[in-house]
């Protein structure tokens, strides 16, 4: 096993594709932009210019086509030639199969060939190629005579992703990236890798204390306020739904919140991410094939971490804070039970009918401190909230749900713009909040009526805890199937949403 390092350049590097493996991604119009001369410095002496011109004129992508130039060391590929509305022009999640498919764990190259707006979704697809967790074991070397010898050590390789920028045939003047926008790419790719990897690691090695250390050395990192409220203080101070998601776990649940706050800040923004480090389902138990895979349930609050790390470094302008509601969904003697009425931080109370639809209960505490205590006038929420998300709008996008028009126009851009695709879900709380209806409680947690816009409902529950008439701009970023398909959360997606502002 290989550990990984990546950087990026604005410019070619002279290199033998022999000795440093070489894959060249590009779309087919692009890559015919590009003259041998700029390009052979990738190839020389093992690709001849004849060798090349052939490959590109016979590459006929549907979606894709990959051509090997020399061997398995310099590779050609190009990407679909048309851009779906509904997808990303950079073609980010082909970009990832055709890096992970063709990288061969040594020091190699990826050159993309791209106009200037697809570059961050392209290297962030190439970062994603790498994922940074492993347990597997390393074989031992062999003797001459056969015996087994030493273990083998992890080796370590670099990953150089090279830019060259072409216009599209715009007949435009393309400059070329510049130190601070590599740097931008570096901290941002290294973000995204940290995601994976917290999302990837087992509850054994990633409970709510380990996660909590992740979050106080980031805190650390950047030199920003961190707050941290953990088990039966959580009850004591009103936390009821995070409290009693959590309270049957060994390890107790937590919120932990990180705050940044520049001068001349304007607005006051919070990110809340559901993270819970596994799911059983609690009492109302998963089955055997719907458990695995449950470690990956606090890819919210991962996204949330890496998105506010990597905005801090690049000179966030305003306030920003981080909110991590921390669980794992337990059975145990101490576990809430169906029937039971949690009394939430908003001061409501909920029925609970199901404790497999823990998500939205610890966010439901999360977004009211975001409201109440860190005064927040804009709030978005990020979980792997439900399965029908899915069935929703598929494995490669987002559900989006807000209460503003121009916040779902906003999501749709972040999408495009860095390959985290989203796409829009029913707001309309008049027609779905009747969904939690209880006869002894303000509300039950699950809807009566599981074929009636599901994902629409749950976000809707999150969003009761702020009032329906909420003055600010409330986001619910559902990712539950993206978490999964795409090896990392919405990192780049919640970075652009800012920004475009």
């Amino acid at each position: 096993m290989s550990k990984v390092k990546i950087t990026f350049s604005n410019k070619l590097t002279e290199s033998d594709p022999l000795v440093n493996p070489v894959i060249i991604i590009g779309k087919l119009e692009n890559l015919k932009q590009v003259s041998f001369n700029v390009i052979k410095a990738k190839l020389d002496p093992r690709v001849s210019e004849e060798v090349y011109q052939s490959a590109l004129t016979c590459m006929q992508p549907s979606p894709t086509d990959v051509c090997s130039l020399y061997l398995n060391m310099a590779t050609l590929a190009a990407l679909p030639r048309r851009c779906a509305r509904h997808n990303a022009p950079s073609h980010a999640n082909f970009i990832t199969k055709l890096v992970r498919s063709t990288c061969l764990g040594v020091d190699e190259y990826v050159v993309i060939v791209c106009e200037r707006q697809d570059v961050l979704a392209s290297a962030c697809a190439v970062a994603r190629a790498y994922p940074i967790y492993s347990r597997k074991t390393l074989k031992p070397t062999s003797t001459p005579n056969g015996t087994a010898g030493a273990a083998c050590t992890a080796t370590s390789a670099t990953v150089r992703v090279e830019f060259i920028l072409v216009d599209g045939g715009k007949g435009e003047n393309v400059q070329p990236l510049s130190d601070g926008d590599l740097l931008s790419l570096e901290e941002i790719c290294a973000s995204v890798r940290t995601v994976a990897r917290i999302v990837d690691t087992p509850c054994s090695e990633m409970n709510v204390k380990d996660f909590t250390n992740e979050i106080e050395q980031v805190a650390a990192e950047l030199g920003v306020a961190c707050t941290v409220i953990v088990g039966e203080e959580l009850q004591e101070k009103g936390f009821g739904g995070i409290y009693g998601v959590g309270k049957a776990a060994i390890v107790p649940p937590a919120l932990v919140t990180l705050s940044y706050t520049p001068p001349n800040a304007t607005q006051t923004i919070a990110w809340v991410g559901k993270g819970i480090v596994y799911d059983t389902g609690g009492l109302s138990i998963k089955g055997k094939t719907a458990m695995p895979g449950m470690k990956r349930d606090c890819g919210g609050a991962a996204a949330v971490l890496g998105a506010f790390r990597a905005a801090v470094k690049l000179g966030f302008s305003e306030n920003l804070h981080a909110v991590f509601c921390l669980a794992e969904n337990a059975v145990g003697p101490n576990a809430t039970r169906p029937d039971d009425i949690l009394t939430l931080y908003s001061g409501r109370t909920v029925e609970i009918n199901n404790t497999d639809a823990e998500g939205r209960v610890v966010l439901a505490d999360g977004v009211s401190y975001a409201q109440k205590d860190l005064k927040a006038n804009i709030i978005l929420d990020m979980a792997t909230l439900t399965g029908a998300q899915a069935i929703a709008t598929g494995r490669y996008h987002a559900a989006v749900l807000t209460n503003r028009e121009e916040w779902e126009e906003y999501c749709l851009q972040a999408g495009r713009t860095s390959g985290d695709l989203t796409f829009p879900i029913p707001f309309c709380p008049e027609l779905h909040l009747p969904e939690f209806s209880s006869a002894f409680a303000d509300m039950k947690n699950a809807v009566a009526d599981r074929g009636n816009a599901q994902s629409s409902c749950a976000g809707l529950f999150i969003f009761a805890q702020l009032g329906v008439d909420f003055p600010g701009a409330w986001i619910h970023v559902d990712m539950a199937s993206p978490c999964h398909c795409d090896l990392c959360c919405r990192v780049k997606e919640l970075l652009d949403m800012e920004w475009l502002c």
